[in-house]
């Protein structure tokens, strides 16, 4: 299993209502993360909007995407969800993942 720790820029004039959105993702969405072998999918948000996401796939970020990429669900999601992100060139969420790298893991 990967694990993949990724992070973004939510607005912060944004970052409320962001927060309300993921108290409850559509279940479509949800259900298409688990068929897409997103596993331990977590965001964490600092109060500057800075978003740091972490999951674990069996694939490479880019293939996991590409899982997403497929559904339509997840193309409504991110049309849903691009307008609380900060993007220089209009990019949905899902494509603007700057990847980081894991440089210590307990186990």
């Amino acid at each position: 299993m990967k694990r993949v720790g990724f992070q973004l820029k939510v607005k912060e004039a944004l970052i409320d209502e962001y927060v309300e959105h993921h108290k409850q993702v559509w279940p479509e969405m949800l259900a298409a993360l688990r068929q897409a072998g997103w596993h331990n999918y977590s965001l964490f948000l600092r109060q500057d909007g800075l978003l740091f996401g972490y999951f674990e796939t069996p694939d490479s970020l880019e293939a996991a995407q590409a899982k997403m990429a497929s559904t339509e669900i997840n193309t409504r999601w991110q049309q849903f969800m691009a307008p609380y992100f900060e993007s220089a060139n209009n990019a949905r969420p899902d494509e603007m993942f700057l990847e980081l790298r894991e440089v210590f893991h307990l186990d």
